[in-house]
């Protein structure tokens, strides 16, 4: 049932000045290094110079441990794979992982960033990582953290309920679209529940601990460490959180935990990411901080996700009459060569648009196609094909865009590690609330161009229309 969004300022205030001394003095003594395996590239959404790696090579993750950064980011884009894919590449990170991490006489924490509003491959990806993290060092995982709080996304949980927020609404996330999905859908109405759900009853729903406002907005850290501190067997916690100051209190009690001994697992949205690596706040990114000077080709936008708040979005962004719009006949997709000639000619009206300064989003066919076949991973591999397709709109360009813009998770890690071919990119931080930006690295084939990273779930309904705007600032007519 949907909730009035003013709750959202009635719990009580905290220090948050005071929280924050407590905090970084818990970071300070914190030497391990934060290992974020990103399922789409999405998950950099709340940090700022930070490298996100699109490969797990020994000699990458060298170079990653050698760093003096806290904390770096793996874009695994495994929400785009089968089971059996994502379980093949965790286990390949888990063991370069450790093997980097020996090399360099460094210990590790992972963390599995995953969405917001609860799609992806869970229980399966923490598992693994569980499992070769206890094989490979011989310590155990004494319990799994589950917080999906996105303050930037409008992702809240309360009761151990988490909410999505629609205008000054909270909608239960086992209410919206999101829930819905074909592959990673979901009924449970609260977060134990939800773990009951995905881990098919292995883990129940009245063993998971949960951490309430009550206890954080009261500052109760000794009662969250004993909390903690009890858990066991890869036990469950659900952090309920709506704003980051408890994110703060939560992690001041959980790095408490570790000093003591305790080992976690984390299954993540952004937020918590951010608070564990101690990353500070910038403001939003300008144009001028992020397109090289001297480039007055257009953009390019380029929209695959199809679900309605983007194609709202898409329409809203319709309004300026500034910006070429190619729909790509996506049904097209089961006849190759038909679907082939369909994607030459959008390539052909964006390439001319570009060199003549005048930015082109491109977008797939918003009907919802299917394989109808009844199976999950048909459907997966398809959205795929699709997705191969709208990455090679920027992948095929012979003309160097002022910027990019992708929207949609798995559009996004496509047109990053296939049509750009990003190996290490930094993140320069976002350009709205949620919306981060790389500054793509010299080895990509548009080096050090900025790549708007555009989460299909996120923003509202003008927001597209106002990055594009952002970007195309003082752009040559």
């Amino acid at each position: 049932m949907a909730i009035d969004v003013k709750i959202l300022s009635s719990f009580r205030p905290i220090d948050e000045a005071g929280i924050d001394r407590l905090l970084n003095d818990e970071i300070a003594h914190n030497n391990k290094k934060i290992v974020v395996l990103d399922d789409d590239p999405t998950g950099v959404q709340t940090v700022h110079d930070i490298f996100v790696y699109t490969e797990w090579s020994k000699e990458t993750m060298d170079q990653a441990f050698a760093s003096e950064d806290s904390m770096f980011y793996i874009l695994t884009n495994s929400r785009g794979f089968t089971a059996e894919e994502t379980t093949k590449v965790h286990h390949d990170i888990a063991r370069v992982i450790d093997q980097a991490a020996k090399d360099a006489g460094k210990e590790y924490i992972f963390i599995s960033r995953s969405d917001s509003t609860l799609r992806g491959h869970y229980p399966l990806e923490p598992a693994i990582l569980r499992e070769d993290y206890e094989k490979y060092t011989g310590k155990t995982i004494d319990g799994e953290i589950l917080c999906p709080f996105f303050k930037e996304g409008g992702r809240y949980t309360i009761d151990n309920v988490h909410y999505v927020r629609y205008g000054d609404e909270l909608i239960p996330a086992n209410e919206t679209e999101f829930a819905k999905d074909k592959t990673f859908g979901y009924t449970a109405a609260t977060m134990p529940e939800y773990v009951e759900e995905k881990t098919k009853g292995a883990y129940k729903a009245s063993d998971v601990v949960c951490i309430d406002l009550e206890d954080i907005r009261n500052e109760r850290l000794d009662v969250i460490e004993a909390q903690l501190m009890s858990v066991e067997n890869f036990n469950k916690i659900v952090v309920n959180a709506v704003d980051y100051a408890d994110i703060k209190i939560f992690c001041i009690a959980m790095f408490r935990a570790m000093t003591k001994g305790k080992n976690f697992m984390f299954r993540t949205a952004a937020s918590i990411v951010k608070v564990m690596g101690g990353v500070s706040d910038q403001p939003l990114l300008t144009r001028d901080k992020m397109v090289i000077p001297g480039n007055y080709n257009g953009g390019v936008i380029v929209v695959g996700s199809h679900i309605d708040k983007t194609t709202r979005q898409l329409e809203a962004l319709k309004e300026l009459d500034n910006v070429e719009f190619i729909e790509m006949d996506a049904t097209l997709v089961k006849d190759e060569a038909a679907f082939e000639a369909e994607v030459s000619r959008c390539i052909d009206l964006e390439e001319t648009c570009i060199r003549n300064g005048k930015t082109v989003c491109c977008y797939t066919t918003r009907a919802l196609i299917t394989a109808d076949t009844g199976d999950k991973e048909d459907e997966l591999k398809l959205s795929v094909r699709i997705s191969d397709a709208v990455q090679s709109l920027v992948g095929r360009l012979t003309v160097t865009p002022a910027f990019i813009i992708a929207k949609g998770g798995i559009t996004s890690s496509d047109v990053g590690t296939k049509a750009l071919a990003v190996k290490r990119a930094n993140v320069l931080g976002q350009v709205k609330p949620g919306i981060p930006v790389w500054q793509t690295g010299e080895e990509s084939k548009f080096p050090m161009t900025p790549y708007v990273i555009f989460p299909g779930n996120v923003g509202e309904i003008s927001t597209l229309k106002e990055v594009a705007e952002i970007l195309m600032q003082d752009q040559k007519d």
